[in-house]
């Protein structure tokens, strides 16, 4: 079982559009299964500005029959997680959720959050996989 996945500060600047990325990943992976008749998979990062264009990119990863999205849950924010995560959980669609900034919060000793607390928060607001 092979995957890769959208860097996690890869969103949609100008060089590098969502929707065309999504296009080529999911291109590229029916491409793979097809030569080697094994199972692949891409997390296509759906993490945007606004809940309702997180949405928009995981229906079109659906509707490329793409299985799983990715979220940076501390840059985009706990509600913004769980608006995704139902979506994804009713669509079908895993959420691998990326940590992306954990460490500004989680190695701070004098006010830091234990990474193990925010895997766990993670979790319980609907993340599938880190």
């Amino acid at each position: 079982l092979d995957f890769t996945k959208d860097d996690e500060n890869v969103n949609s600047q100008p060089f590098m559009r969502w929707r065309d990325r999504f296009l080529f990943c999911a291109e590229a992976l029916y491409k793979a299964q097809a030569e080697t008749g094994e199972i692949k998979g891409h997390y296509l990062n759906a993490t945007a500005g606004t809940c309702e264009e997180m949405i928009k990119r995981a229906v079109f990863a659906r509707e490329l029959g793409v299985p799983i999205v990715m979220h940076d849950y501390l840059t985009g924010g706990f509600t913004a997680n769980t608006s995704l995560a139902h979506y994804c959980r009713d669509n079908g669609l895993l959420l691998h959720i990326h940590r992306a900034m954990h460490a500004v919060i989680d190695r701070q000793k004098n006010h830091g959050i234990h990474f193990r607390v925010l895997a766990k928060a993670l979790r319980m607001s609907g993340g599938d996989h880190i």
